[in-house]
């Protein structure tokens, strides 16, 4: 039986040590427009559950905006639109910056880009975010793994906060992690459910001694202007998950998400991770646990998705040839291995979410798709993958 104990450090522990390396804000001035011309070449993709090969030339690719340092480096998360106009984060920006702990920026579809906000770090702002923002009535809402006034430690440290931010660039700190029961490193994107917002924490918790650094970690929920709740804390060494460094889905008034570690402790030394649901009540419930044998899937990092009713993901390893799994789950807990990557050819290490394309699903894998790349010790550069359930 292969064993699992080594992969102790997931790709949600990973972003907030990479948020740690600092990269970026826009240079501009607040509220100035830099227009950026486009380049074209060809591009996109055909996808298959193979690799893409081919490249139609009826397809257009175009850089809107190259980021420089000064004015924007390693943007992690997505991008949302809001009437026509794009709007994201940055990580860090340039080191000699006063303020160098990330940024929000809009763009528009031409390219001219505005700087919105910098964050300047604990203990009266946010640091280095990376997920995905969301739009409520006009004004957006998010999360940075660090800053904030909650925890002890340099201007970029702290817990994490939830911040919100008019399309015009005010910004404002709803909340700040205490890094104990309040939870810590809020790495994940928030959803919005009927008047209040709700996201997970990765770490803290009241769940027992064993809640330290990135371990345990918080189901929240939070009002539009602030008003905070913890509506479960994830418990060690109970069979609970551990470390939901995913966000939530909402099915039908019922929260869904996935924890990275945690559950069946056979193989995997911290187990392997869960599917779980909770009511916005607080009331939690662990569908499945990941590790039972070989085969299955381990270290489910990524958000889940709903189609018709029943539950889509990842696993970042574990299944056949333990190089990763797309799986099934009802909301019941009955799950099933639709697929698993073989390396090579093949895509190999599933980090993130799906996505549901009439039917077909579609998905990316870190590594694997050939020899022919020479970063990576020959795992190959990775893949886009498309998936028939």
């Amino acid at each position: 039986m292969r064993t699992y104990a080594r992969y102790t450090l997931g790709i949600g522990a990973a972003v907030a040590l990479l948020a740690g390396c600092g990269a970026l804000p826009l240079s501009l001035s607040k509220g100035q427009d830099a227009a950026q011309p486009p380049i074209s070449a060809p591009g996109a993709i055909q996808q298959g559950v193979r690799v893409a090969q081919s490249l139609p030339s009826a397809s257009t690719y175009r850089v809107l905006y190259r980021f420089r340092g000064k004015d924007g480096a390693n943007p992690i998360g997505g991008l949302i639109d809001i009437h026509g106009r794009l709007y994201g984060t940055t990580a860090g920006a340039d080191l000699h910056l006063s303020h160098h702990f990330g940024s929000v920026f809009s763009l528009t579809i031409s390219g001219a880009a505005r700087l919105l906000h910098r964050f300047d770090g604990a203990p009266d702002d946010g640091a280095k975010p990376g997920a995905d923002m969301i739009n409520v009535r006009g004004t957006v809402y998010g999360t940075t793994p660090n800053g904030g006034s909650g925890c002890s430690g340099g201007r970029s440290l702290g817990c994490g906060t939830v911040f919100s931010i008019t399309r015009t660039g005010t910004e404002k700190v709803l909340h700040s992690f205490d890094g104990a029961s309040d939870g810590r490193v809020p790495s994940a994107g928030l959803i919005y459910v009927k008047g209040r917002l709700y996201g997970t924490t990765a770490g803290g918790g009241d769940g027992g001694s064993g809640c330290t650094g990135y371990f345990c970690g918080t189901v929240f929920s939070i009002t539009t202007n602030g008003t905070e709740n913890v509506l479960y804390c994830f418990c060690y060494g109970t069979g609970d998950g551990l470390h939901p460094a995913a966000g939530l889905i909402d099915v039908n008034g019922t929260l869904y998400g996935t924890t990275e570690y945690g559950g069946d402790t056979a193989i995997c030394s911290n187990g392997c991770g869960t599917v779980f649901s909770v009511t916005t009540a607080g009331t939690e419930k662990v569908l499945y646990r990941f590790g039972r044998d070989s085969s299955d899937g381990v270290l489910p990092n990524s958000s889940l998705i709903n189609v018709n009713g029943t539950l889509y993901g990842t696993t970042q390893q574990g299944g056949a040839h333990s190089d990763g799994t797309v799986f099934s789950v009802t909301t019941s807990g009955k799950e099933k291995v639709l697929y698993s990557f073989g390396g090579g050819f093949d895509g190999m290490w599933p980090y993130a979410s799906l996505i549901n394309v009439n039917g077909t699903l579609y998905g990316t894998t870190y590594y694997g798709g050939g020899i022919g790349c020479l970063r990576n010790d020959g795992h190959g550069c990775g893949t886009v993958f498309a998936l028939k359930p």
